[in-house]
């Protein structure tokens, strides 16, 4: 038995913010219990290096979702990272807060005191800017967000191909303007990946209050009546037990805590009857509401060498290694996202729901080169998916991996919003910006134009962007639907929260890294009853003509 007055499982990102903020005050105990091992070595700490740790089963649960229906019954991966940092530590290290009316729309959904106003002042204290938007970035945080030194002229490129299209351009997409085409920005400082390991769990350790256990599976909460006491869970072969005095914090990613939930009894109540698990809350909204960002790779041959190709060979690679071990410069130190946009799809619609991230290489996630030779992309998709998902157990044995279904594309204005994505893509690489660069499109390619050729498209290439969110909604203590109320507790026991990407109500712009992290620093000030930072007064800017003009 091992006590603590407070437990949280997983060291993730929202995790590990909770464990440093948690620990501030001396009198808590705090005990992070975490499924994965170090992070320590060169294919985590490397940011160049993305591709190989979501790829590794060593830092990777190795989730896939069932075959998808409306794309053609593919299985598609569906990366979480086991190891400290979490996802934090296996991601493409973009820093994207969300756009303000995300937050609004979750206020208006049910979660009372999570609007704009309420959560840019935890964005802000959990940052620490170089070169964000003056008195709206924070200065003083954990997190160290850095831009890149755009070392081939495709970024610039394709900022200006943007403008050349018409769009805005913006200064800082994580300031008050984040519609337009911009430098993307990175959680990478003095040259290594600054997941939530190394900004928050490391130092929270050096406090005596805070004890990490790695290895470990989480079985169930342990309860009395209704009151959660602790969590079991196996380590090394064994099963034990620690208990929380205050409260357990489900801290285990969009996939790991509804499926933690529902082996304790909280789901939906028939669902868990018929596999013999004793219903502790009927909350039939655990693992529902899941949702994600799909995307395409649009890919256009380069004329001339300046992408990333002429590095994809070993000697290059140990070069650039061998450069960024010993000074933490170079290509090593970087993700190599440093362009981006956020776009409107048409007019009508007041803030963007087409994200891109520019990447000066014709490359897979899974680093397989889909084209020989120089070329360069653009992943782009849309933001807000009419589609749900759910996740669901299949057996009551904790080690049986979760049954996924994103259930991409069933909503019929997914395909008209990523047809449009596709053509307004290829309109701005067409701009003169991209003129002494431009080759063949080598994905979709020419031949494909038509509606019924781009959906075969969609359907066979788009990948997920691995932003998996919902499946524990927060949301009114009265709403059936909600798992969480706005404080991240379970709704229908005591001393339980849940604090990751699956509390939100509605997937947020861009990548969720960063508001995962929002998530862990703001429920860790309401566990200890602290008074919600002062809200923010700032107006996001919203184009003046959103409602007649798409650009």
């Amino acid at each position: 038995m091992q006590d603590a007055t407070h437990i949280v499982i997983g060291a993730g990102s929202a995790g590990a913010a909770l464990a440093y903020r948690l620990s501030e005050d001396p009198a808590n105990k705090v005990l992070v219990l975490e499924a994965g091992g170090t992070d320590i070595g060169p294919f985590i700490q490397m940011p160049a290096a993305l591709s190989y740790p979501m790829n590794m089963s060593r830092y990777d649960w190795g989730f896939e979702s069932e075959p998808e229906p409306h794309l053609g019954g593919r299985r598609l991966a569906t990366p979480r990272g086991r190891v400290v940092g979490g996802s934090s530590s296996i991601n493409g290290m973009v820093y994207v807060r969300g756009h303000a009316r995300d937050f609004d729309t979750w206020a208006g959904m049910g979660a009372q005191g999570w609007s704009h106003a309420d959560v840019a002042p935890y964005f802000e204290r959990m940052e620490t800017s170089h070169g964000g938007e003056a008195g709206v970035r924070g200065t003083s945080g954990p997190m160290h967000v850095t831009r890149g030194s755009k070392w081939s002229p495709l970024y610039d490129a394709f900022i200006e191909a943007g403008r050349q299209a018409g769009y805005e351009t913006t200064p800082d997409y994580n300031g008050l303007k984040q519609e337009g085409f911009a430098d993307m920005e990175m959680t990478v400082w003095r040259g290594r990946r600054w997941s939530t390991a190394n900004a928050y769990l490391k130092p929270a350790l050096k406090r005596p209050n805070v004890r990490l256990v790695t290895g470990v599976t989480a079985r169930r909460i342990l309860f009395e009546g209704t009151r959660a006491l602790g969590v079991e869970f196996t380590r090394g072969g064994r099963t034990e037990t620690a208990h929380a005095s205050a409260e357990v914090i489900l801290a285990a990613s969009s996939i790991n805590s509804p499926k933690i939930l529902m082996l304790s009894g909280i789901g939906d109540g028939a669902a868990l009857s018929a596999l013999g698990i004793p219903v502790r809350a009927d909350r039939p909204g655990v693992g529902a509401n899941l949702q994600d960002h799909l995307e395409l790779y649009i890919q256009q041959a380069c004329t001339q060498p300046i992408t990333l190709y002429k590095h994809w060979n070993l000697v290059s690679k140990a070069l650039i290694g061998a450069q960024w071990l010993f000074t933490g410069t170079g290509l090593g130190a970087s993700n190599h996202f440093e362009a981006c946009a956020f776009i409107r799809s048409r007019a009508g619609i007041d803030y963007p729901d087409i994200q891109y991230h520019f990447l000066p290489f014709a490359v897979r996630y899974d680093g397989k080169a889909a084209a020989e030779g120089h070329g360069f992309q653009a992943h782009v998709g849309p933001m807000r998916s009419k589609s749900r998902g759910r996740v669901a157990l299949t057996s009551p044995d904790p080690t049986t991996p979760p049954s996924i279904l994103f259930n991409y594309m069933s909503h019929p204005d997914d395909w008209e919003e990523f047809r449009k994505a596709i053509r307004l893509t290829r309109e701005i690489f067409g701009q003169e910006a991209f003129a002494p660069y431009r080759g063949r499109e080598i994905q979709p390619g020419d031949k494909i134009q038509s509606d019924a050729e781009l959906d075969a498209f969609i359907r066979e290439h788009a990948e997920s962007a691995y932003h998996p969110c919902g499946t524990c909604r927060m949301g009114a203590a009265d709403d059936p639907h909600a798992v969480v109320d706005p404080q991240g507790r379970v709704i229908g026991v005591e001393g339980l929260r849940v604090a990751d990407s699956s509390i939100f109500p509605q997937i947020t712009n861009g990548n969720l890294n960063a508001p995962s992290i929002m998530a862990g620093e703001k429920i860790a000030d309401h566990v200890m009853g602290r008074t919600p930072l002062p809200r923010s007064n700032r107006e996001a800017w919203i184009h003046p003509h959103w409602q007649t003009a798409q650009r």
